[in-house]
């Protein structure tokens, strides 16, 4: 019964397309996928925005979205009518070709990313060999659509807000791409459904989780610091800084292609959000050998909606960091300790199993982060912070 609920909608998609004929069954199966993703993580960004927006109301001791439907659960679906039926304003100077393409490029290469995602057990679109590469090369174009889009509406606030947010993605790209090569590292592959099977074992109740390592947990929290800046998110959103830049590089964009933009940035972090799970937390794979009889898909969108429970949290906690603290964390930290990890990682898999790896790799993470932190607060002279108050 378990293994039924689990492939359940591998047999429903299996049933459907049986009464297609032969030729026509594999670009129907395609179709059915590609929309059933569009579908559920469209569902999900509306229920993170309103999770977020009620979240935040809690925190900030204010109320929520509470007006559209029971306890506000409509809100997303009136927001989603009203940039529909809102006025696109285009700016007279604005290139209208690239101006109207950079949001559906940064939609579309977004979504490909799912197409080598396992979000349960054979349930993945494209199982490739190097489906970890063709993820990141599809979030690498999003960079193209914010130049794009900052370019094409010829405002110097857009251009700007467009500067800074290639340069703060390709900073932090850079250490998000070396910190899954740990990962490659041990498990010897690309593919992320071979990934996740490399993570499905348990001793006793407890998962083989690479996130329970030395050199997993130090790729795992700094991945998820670099996923935050990639998706810009706080506190690293400083390219929609409304208080010194407007609203970025979407400016000059209103109605529904704002939405777009909208749209592909929550989409976003729930791709990187998949793939940190798949990386690090062990996919679909259950925290406890005892709870594996619950679906394999039920723990992969638990996951991911936890995480995006935690940058929720995050953004109703911290404070938006100056643009110079974002870079020089980026290149002077968050860089160097990836590629210590990278050593340390190799040294784990030299060793091999036993007492010495365990020891070793964790007296050098903990020494080189002792070590880092205290040369940067002396360069940058930080110290404990000094309240005054006005007399």
């Amino acid at each position: 019964m378990a293994a039924t609920i689990d492939q359940i909608w591998i047999f429903f998609l299996h049933w459907l397309v049986g009464f297609l004929p032969a030729a026509w069954q594999h670009a129907a199966a395609v179709v059915l996928c590609v929309a059933a993703i569009i579908a559920v993580f469209c569902t999900l960004f509306a229920l993170a925005v309103l999770m977020e927006r009620k979240g935040l109301g809690r925190m900030q001791n204010r109320y929520g979205p509470n007006r559209v439907g029971i306890f506000g659960i409509l809100q997303p679906v009136a927001d989603g009518i009203k940039a529909l039926i809102k006025e696109d304003v285009v700016p007279f100077r604005a290139d209208a070709v690239v101006h109207f393409m950079a949001p559906v490029v940064l939609v579309v290469t977004v979504f490909m990313g799912y197409a080598v995602l396992p979000m349960g057990r054979h349930m993945v679109l494209v199982d490739m060999d190097a489906g970890l590469l063709f993820f990141f090369a599809m979030g690498a174009a999003t960079e193209l659509s914010v130049f794009m889009a900052g370019w094409s509406s010829r405002n110097k606030y857009s251009l700007l807000g467009a500067m800074r947010a290639i340069a703060q993605m390709v900073s932090y790209e850079v250490v998000l791409l070396l910190s899954s090569i740990a990962v490659v590292m041990i498990a010897g592959t690309l593919s992320l459904p071979k990934i996740v099977d490399a993570q499905a074992s348990y001793s006793g109740i407890f998962p083989h989780w690479y996130v329970f390592t030395p050199w997993g947990l130090a790729g795992f929290l700094i991945f998820v610091i670099a996923s935050t800046a990639e998706t810009n998110r706080s506190p690293f959103d400083l390219p929609e800084g409304e208080s010194e830049i407007v609203a970025g590089y979407f400016t000059e964009y209103s109605g529904f292609k704002f939405a777009l933009f909208f749209l592909g940035e929550y989409v976003e972090m729930l791709a990187v959000a998949g793939l940190g799970t798949t990386l690090f937390l062990g996919g679909w794979s259950a925290p406890l050998s005892v709870l594996n009889v619950l679906p394999s898909w039920f723990w992969f969108f638990l996951k991911v909606m936890l995480w995006i429970c935690f940058f929720i949290w995050l953004r109703g906690t911290l404070p938006r960091l100056r643009q110079d603290q974002l870079m020089n964390f980026a290149w002077k930290f968050a860089l160097p300790f990836t590629l210590l990890n990278l050593v340390v990682t190799a040294l784990w898999r030299i060793l091999g199993p036993g007492w010495e790896q365990w020891v070793f790799c964790t007296a050098i993470l903990a020494a080189a982060y002792v070590f880092m932190s205290l040369v940067g607060f002396r360069a940058n002279r930080v110290g404990p912070r000094r309240y005054r108050y006005a007399e």
